[in-house]
């Protein structure tokens, strides 16, 4: 009878030389970059909503969020210059137009949405100044005439805009070597889109009377379900890579995004009943959509530290693409 060979090779150890990663880990720091996420994804969700709210009569809610939109744009890119160090390096990205760069396409995206936002945001606010000689002036000048037509094309622009800006970041942060961000491509973008949505209508239920922030909740409602639904999808089909989203410190942050996300998207069901209802749905969902960015950055620097996340999906796609072996003689 024939013995079972035995293996004389030991199982392989996942470790690279002297101790270092295989791929340089991510170094953007907390909490600028992961708050700018938050904010550049808020921006954009908001500005959605409020072309929504303008074309449907709601008209507190559009002048909420088209200000939340460009006070989004405006702190994230405080943000973003404070990851980048100094404000120059941010205007030298637009010195070239890309668009084969997820780098060089989120800057013009960033820039032309800030200015949009902007601009929707002054036509709206322009009607709430308080009267004074410079706004009396302002009111019978040819600029009152052509501001509220000029901020209704520039919420609409931005509107287009929004939907870029919201997941820009998802492509990428899928565009880099990190394999629990590259492996997700298909899913982080309608994660990221999914819960800017919920922030943005948190905001606005936030910002907004109650009888008038029904499009908010259902924007809160929306976005909520489509962030838990592609968050359980994109970690059922990473397998193994999901790991780095399940356990240690982005695991937990993971964990609660989920039970805030979850729970603030059922509080919005039935914030319209009354003003706290309506305060806890708005911060829970707010605050679930940062841990969302902020267990996003963790897991891709543990999955960047560990070498096993890198060479075990290699060895298996050249096992996928290998043919298959010829069968040896008995």
């Amino acid at each position: 009878m024939r013995r079972a060979e035995q293996a004389m090779v030991p199982e392989a150890e996942f470790r690279s030389y002297y101790g270092q990663p295989i791929i340089k880990p991510p170094i953007w720091h907390e909490p600028h970059m992961p708050v700018y996420l938050y904010l550049g994804g808020l921006s954009g969700a908001a500005s959605v909503l409020a072309a929504a709210a303008g074309v449907t009569g709601h008209r507190r809610l559009a002048l909420a969020t088209r200000l939340t939109a460009v006070a989004g744009a405006a702190a994230g890119a405080g943000f973003l210059v404070a990851e980048l160090g100094r404000p120059e390096r941010f205007l030298n990205m637009l010195r070239v137009f890309k668009p084969t760069s997820p780098m060089s396409m989120g800057s013009w995206i960033l820039a032309a949405h800030s200015g949009l936002a902007g601009l929707a945001a002054v036509a709206a606010l322009a009607p709430h100044l308080p009267d004074s000689a410079a706004t009396a002036v302002l009111r019978f000048s040819p600029v009152a005439v052509a501001l509220p037509a000029a901020g209704d094309a520039a919420a609409a622009a931005a509107a287009l805009t929004g939907p870029l800006m919201s997941t820009y970041t998802a492509v990428l942060l899928a565009d880099t070597a990190v394999p629990a961000w590259h492996e997700a491509h298909r899913e982080l973008p309608f994660l990221f889109a999914g819960s800017a949505l919920a922030a943005a209508g948190a905001a606005g239920m936030l910002a907004t009377p109650r009888a008038q922030a029904g499009p908010a909740r259902a924007a809160a409602v929306l976005g909520a379900a489509a962030e838990t639904v592609a968050g359980a999808l994109m970690e059922r089909r990473l397998g193994m890579l999901a790991e780095p989203y399940r356990v240690g410190k982005a695991g937990r942050r993971m964990r609660i995004a989920r039970a805030l996300t979850a729970g603030g998207g059922l509080l919005a069901v039935v914030a319209g009943r009354g003003r706290a209802l309506t305060a806890l749905s708005g911060l829970a969902l707010t605050a679930g959509a940062l841990f969302t960015r902020f267990g996003v950055l963790a897991a891709g620097r543990a999955s960047a530290a560990d070498p096993k996340y890198t060479v075990v999906p290699q060895r298996r796609r050249l096992d996928d693409r290998a043919p298959a072996s010829a069968e040896t003689p008995g």
